[in-house]
C-alpha cells in the first residue's frame, strides 16, 4: 500500500490542479499500472485524501480530457520468462549470461510438452478494459458502470455497483441490479432513467470490471492467492502463477468452488485440440489445484512434435503418436524402437512395427521412450544423372532402360560444355556397394541407338557426364559465353554465377551420396579439397612427382578431377587381395593426363578418350605401356611399345585391353615446339614480339631485328624472365613471412616497454613488401653480349628486353631528406648527390651506401674511398641507395633484405614506367 501511495504522490506532484500537464517521463508504466489496478473505490479514496479530482486524473491517465486519444495500452501486462528480475520501478532486468547458459543447456533432447506455454514470471492481472463483455455476464458488486446521457440533458457518470447491488445515479436515486446480466442491467437502467428524465438518450457500458481473488495451489510455479479480473478463466490463473512446475500435471487440474470439485481441466485438450470448453470462468474464492504429474512417455525421432508427454490411464501408442502430431513422411514406422522397463525394473528395448494396428493398440507405460526411425535416403528403382547436364538428379528407372532413353536429345538435356566422347556409369555390383565402371560415348549412344555405347541401365546406376573444360576460366572464355549487348552480357554473368552455385551444391550432394555410410555431408564437404589432393595422383602408390595443379577452387565443378575424386576413393577402398586396384593412368600428350577408373573391358582407345583425346603434338607412331605382372610370386614391371595410330583405329593387337594399374605414356613428336615468343621494347629498329626457335640467343635476335636506334642507352637495359619472376614471388612471400615472425618475436621479448622497436614503421615495411610486384629482372651486359657471343643469353618463352632512351640523370633514394633525381655531372660522386638531396637522415646507415647501376648491377664500396676505380664511377641512369641503419630496428636481421628488395624493385619499375 505504501508503494501505491508513493506512486500516487508522483502523479499528484506533477498533475495537481493543472490537469492538462503531462505525466512526467520518470514515472514508469508499471507504476501507473499499479494505480490503475486499484479498485475504483480505492482510487477515489486516494484522490479525495490528496484533494485531487478523481475524474480529472482518470482523464489524464487515459489520455482524454478533450484531447485526441492515443493508442490504448495493453490491458494485460507483458509476460516475461521465469527467473526475470525487476528493478525498483518494476522494470525487467535481463541477464545476458543467464540467457546464454539457457541456450547452451538446450541440447536438442525432447522437453516436457506444454510447460513453456505457461512458463513466465508470476503477476497479478489488471482489470481488463478492452475485452468484449459476454451477454451472460452477471453484474455484481465492484463493477463500475459508465452512464452517458445526452439530449435535453447531458451528463456522464461512472458509478460502482455497491455491495447491495445498487447503482446510485446522482439526482435520480438508486437502482438495484442484483442477479441481472449485463444486457439486462443495461436495458433496465436505460429505461428507468428515460422514465425519470424526459428527452434524453442513455448509453450504459462497463468501464471497470470487478476484481476477484482466487487461489492457485498444488504444483504451480508460485502457489498462492492472485487478484484477477472477473472474466478470468483457470488458464489465466495458471499464467498469473507463473505456469506449472516441472513436477506438475498439465492433464489433471482441478477447479474447486466452496470445497467442491466443479471442473477438471486437461490442458492437452487446449494445446493439441484447441478445445477450451473445460476452461471455465472463475469466481472469487475459487481454487485451481494442480496435481503432480502422472506417467510420462518420451517420443523422439521422425515425428512432428518430439517431446515428453504425460499419459492418462489406458492411453495407447496410437494416442501417443497423435499427441506428437503424427509421423513425418520420412519416418520408417516398421522399425520403431521402444525402450522401457520390465517387471524387474531392468531396461528393455524392442523393435515394433507401427504399421500394425496391434502394435499401436498396445498400452503405453510410464518411462517408455519411443524412437521413430528415419527411412533410408536411398531411392528405389531410380538412376542418378550427374554432371554437365541441364537437369541433374534422380530419374525413374524401368526395365530395359538405356542411355538414349535417359538423354533422348543432346541439346535439350546436356550442357553446352559437356564432353560427348567420355561418360561413365557407376554400378553397384554387390550388397557391399562395391562398384563397377562402365564407359560410353554419349554422342554414339544418342546418334546410334544400336551402338554398344547405348548401355542398358540398372536400378541405382549413376550416370556421370563430364565437362570438357577443367577450369572455370576456360568455361567463361568459351564461345558460348559471348553476348551481343551489354544487357545480355550482364544477364549471362548472372546466369553463370547462379549455375556455378548450383553446380557446387550438387557436387557436394553427389560427394555425400558416394560416402553416406562413412561420412555425413558436413564432413564430406570439409574434406572435399583434401580428397582431390590425395586421390588425383600417379598410380605409383598414388604419390610421386607431378605437374603443379591449378587451384582447386578454380576447377570446373564437373571437371574430371572433381567428379572422379570420390569414384577413385571408392575404388581404392574396395581394392583387396584378389581384387586388383581398378585404376589406370595416362600421361604425356593428352588433354587431361591423370589417373582414371578402369572401365569394364576398357582398352587403349578408351583411356585416350577418358583423357579428353590427344594433343596436337602427340606422336602416333610410338607410345609406351607399362604394366605390373606377377612372375614366380614376385611383382615385375614390364614395358612394351604400342602403335598408337593402329590402336585408335581399333586394331586389336595394338588396342590392348587394360589391366589394373596400367600406365600409358604418349610421347610428343620429337623436337616439337609450341610458339615461343620474346618481346623487344624501346630503342630497337623494329620493336615488337618475335617468335624464337629453340636455342636462339639474345644476340642473334638483336641482329634479326636490325639492332638499336641511335638513341639507345645500352647500359640501362632491362631484361626480364618469367621463371625468375616466379622465383622472386616465392622469395617475397618467404621474406614477408620471416619478417613478420621476427617482428612478432621481437615484440614479445620487449614487453618491458624499454625497446626502441618501431612497430608502425615495421608494419609499413611489411605493407610495402607485400605490395611489391615481382619484375623477374636478369642483370645482363648488352654491350658485352653484342661484342662477344660467349657471354650471350639463350632465350626462353616470355622473355622481355627493354632498351631505354639515353638518360642524363642520377637518382637518390632511401634515408635521405628528399628522394630526388639530379642532372648527371661527371665530377660528382655518390655523396655529392646525397648532399644535393638534403643529406642523410638520422637513421641512415652511412657505411652501407650502395649504387644500383642502370643495368641492374649493384656496386658496394671496396675500400676507404668510393669509386676508386673507373669501373665504379657513376653513370647516367644509376641510383644511389641510402639504407636504414638496422640499429634503429632492434637488429632485425631481415630488415636489410626486405628494404633491398623494395629498392631494387622500385628502380626496375621506374625503368619501365614509361612503357
Amino acid at each position: 500500500m505504501k508503494k501505491i501511495i508513493t506512486v500516487f504522490l508522483f502523479i499528484y506532484l506533477f498533475v495537481g490542479n493543472a490537469i492538462s500537464a503531462q505525466i512526467p517521463s520518470n514515472i514508469s508504466p508499471q507504476q501507473l499500472e499499479q494505480f490503475k489496478r486499484l479498485p475504483p473505490a480505492q482510487q477515489k479514496s486516494l484522490a479525495q485524501s490528496m484533494g485531487v479530482d478523481y475524474n480529472a486524473i482518470r482523464a489524464q491517465l487515459s489520455g482524454s480530457n478533450n484531447k485526441k486519444t492515443e493508442q490504448k495500452e495493453e490491458a494485460l501486462p507483458q509476460l516475461f520468462p521465469r527467473g526475470t528480475k525487476y528493478d525498483e520501478f518494476g522494470n525487467p532486468i535481463f541477464d545476458q549470461e543467464a540467457e546464454l547458459e539457457k541456450e547452451e543447456d538446450d541440447d536438442g533432447k525432447p522437453k516436457p510438452f506444454g510447460y513453456d506455454v505457461f512458463a513466465n514470471e508470476p503477476f497479478t492481472f489488471a482489470p481488463s478494459m478492452d475485452i468484449a463483455i459476454p451477454e451472460n455476464y452477471l453484474v455484481g458488486p465492484g463493477d463500475t458502470l459508465k452512464i452517458q446521457m445526452f439530449g435535453k440533458e447531458s451528463n456522464d457518470f461512472e458509478i460502482e455497483v455497491s455491495r447491495e447491488g445498487d447503482v446510485v445515479v446522482p439526482q435520480l436515486g438508486a437502482f438495484n441490479v442484483t442477479g441481472m446480466t449485463f444486457i439486462e442491467a443495461k436495458q433496465y437502467l436505460a429505461n428507468e432513467i428515460k422514465n425519470k428524465v424526459l428527452g434524453v438518450n442513455v448509453i450504459v457500458t462497463l468501464s471497470d470490471l470487478r476484481s476477484i481473488r482466487v487461489f492457485v495451489l498444488g504444483d504451480a510455479y508460485r502457489p498462492g492467492q492472485y487478484v484477477l479480473n472477473s472474466l478470468s478463466s483457470a488458464t489465466h490463473a495458471i499464467i498469473a502463477a507463473g505456469g506449472i512446475s516441472e513436477v506438475g500435471s498439465l492433464r489433471d487440474i482441478q477447479i474447486k468452488r466452496g470445497g467442491k470439485l466443479v471442473a477438471n481441466l486437461d490442458l492437452y485438450d487446449l494445446l493439441i485440440k484447441g478445445d477450451s470448453s473445460h476452461d471455465i470462468i472463475l469466481k472469487s474464492g475459487d481454487v485451481v489445484f494442480i496435481s503432480s504429474v502422472g506417467d510420462r512417455v518420451t517420443v523422439d525421432g521422425e515425428v512432428k512434435r518430439p517431446a515428453i508427454y504425460e499419459l492418462k490411464e489406458g492411453e495407447k501408442f496410437q494416442d501417443v503418436i497423435k499427441m506428437a502430431g503424427g509421423m513425418l513422411p520420412s519416418a520408417y514406422p516398421s522399425s520403431t524402437i521402444v525402450e522401457g522397463f520390465n517387471d524387474n525394473n531392468l531396461r528393455t528395448v524392442k523393435t515394433v512395427d507401427f504399421n500394425s494396428s496391434t502394435a499401436l493398440s498396445e498400452k503405453a507405460k510410464d518411462g517408455d521412450v519411443v524412437k521413430v526411425t528415419k527411412t533410408s535416403s536411398q531411392y528405389e528403382n531410380s538412376v542418378t544423372f550427374i554432371g554437365a547436364v541441364t537437369r541433374p538428379g534422380k530419374y525413374q528407372w524401368h526395365e530395359g532402360q538405356r542411355i538414349a532413353d535417359l538423354i533422348p536429345n543432346i541439346h535439350a538435356y546436356v550442357a553446352s560444355d559437356a564432353d560427348l566422347t567420355y561418360g561413365l556409369v557407376i554400378r553397384e555390383k554387390d550388397i557391399g556397394r562395391n562398384i563397377d565402371i562402365l564407359q560410353f560415348s554419349l554422342f554414339n549412344a544418342v546418334s546410334d541407338k544400336n551402338s554398344e555405347d547405348n548401355l542398358v541401365l540398372q536400378a541405382r546406376d549413376r550416370v556421370l557426364i563430364f565437362s570438357n573444360q577443367e577450369v572455370i576460366s576456360t568455361e567463361i572464355d568459351s564461345l558460348e559465353s559471348l553476348a551481343f549487348t551489354k544487357d545480355e552480357l550482364l544477364l549471362l554473368e548472372k546466369e553463370n554465377a547462379e549455375k556455378r552455385h548450383e553446380d557446387k551444391l550438387f557436387w557436394q550432394y553427389y560427394e555425400n551420396e558416394n560416402s553416406q555410410n562413412a561420412l555425413n555431408l558436413t564432413e564430406e564437404v570439409n574434406k572435399a579439397e583434401e580428397t582431390l589432393k590425395q586421390t588425383y595422383k600417379s598410380i605409383e602408390e598414388l604419390t610421386g612427382a607431378e605437374e603443379e595443379e591449378p587451384e582447386l577452387r578454380e576447377l570446373n565443378f564437373f571437371s574430371r578431377k572433381r567428379l572422379l575424386a570420390p569414384v577413385i576413393e571408392q575404388l581404392k577402398r574396395q581394392a583387396a587381395s584378389g581384387e586388383p586396384l581398378q585404376l589406370v593412368e595416362v600421361d604425356g600428350a593428352v588433354k587431361f593426363p591423370g589417373v582414371y577408373p578402369l572401365a569394364k573391358n576398357g582398352r587403349v582407345d578408351d583411356l585416350v578418350k577418358a583423357a579428353g583425346g590427344l594433343q596436337e603434338s602427340a606422336y602416333l607412331a610410338n607410345a609406351e605401356m607399362t604394366r605390373n605382372d606377377i612372375e614366380n610370386g614376385l611383382a615385375v614391371k614390364q614395358a612394351f611399345k604400342i602403335d598408337l595410330a593402329s590402336a585408335l583405329a581399333g586394331e586389336s593387337s595394338q588396342n590392348k585391353q587394360l589391366q589394373s594399374k596400367d600406365r600409358l605414356n604418349i610421347h610428343h613428336i620429337p623436337a616439337w615446339q609450341e610458339n615461343h615468343t620474346v618481346e623487344l621494347k624501346g630503342e630497337f629498329m623494329f620493336p615488337g614480339k618475335y617468335t624464337i626457335r629453340r636455342g636462339e640467343t639474345l644476340g642473334q635476335l638483336i641482329k634479326r631485328v636490325g639492332g638499336f636506334t641511335d638513341f639507345a642507352y645500352l647500359e640501362g637495359s632491362l631484361f626480364t624472365r618469367e621463371t625468375i619472376k616466379e622465383l622472386e614471388l616465392k622469395n617475397l612471400v618467404k621474406v614477408s613471412e620471416s619478417l613478420r615472425m621476427e617482428i612478432a618475436s621481437k615484440n614479445l621479448s620487449d614487453r618491458d616497454g624499454n625497446s626502441s622497436f618501431d612497430y608502425e614503421q615495421t608494419s609499413q615495411l611489411l605493407a610495402d613488401l607485400t605490395s611489391v610486384k615481382p619484375i623477374g629482372r636478369l642483370v645482363i651486359d648488352i654491350p658485352l653480349i653484342v661484342a662477344n657471343e660467349q657471354t650471350d643469353v639463350i632465350l626462353e618463352d616470355g622473355d622481355m628486353l627493354y632498351i631505354p632512351t639515353k638518360q642524363n640523370s642520377v637518382n637518390v633514394v632511401g634515408q635521405v631528406q628528399v628522394t630526388s633525381s639530379h642532372i648527371y655531372q661527371t665530377h660528382l660522386d655518390a655523396f655529392d648527390y646525397i648532399g644535393l638531396s638534403g643529406g642523410m637522415k638520422k637513421q641512415a646507415d652511412e657505411d652501407r651506401v650502395y649504387v644500383i647501376k642502370a643495368n641492374g648491377q649493384v656496386h658496394i664500396p671496396s675500400g676507404d674511398s668510393w669509386f676508386a676505380s673507373d669501373t665504379q664511377e657513376l653513370q647516367p641512369g644509376d641510383t644511389v641507395v641510402v639504407p636504414l641503419d638496422s640499429y634503429y630496428m632492434e637488429d632485425l636481421t631481415l630488415w636489410q633484405v626486405a628494404t633491398q628488395i623494395i629498392y631494387q624493385a622500385a628502380v626496375a619499375v621506374a625503368a619501365i614506367s614509361n612503357l
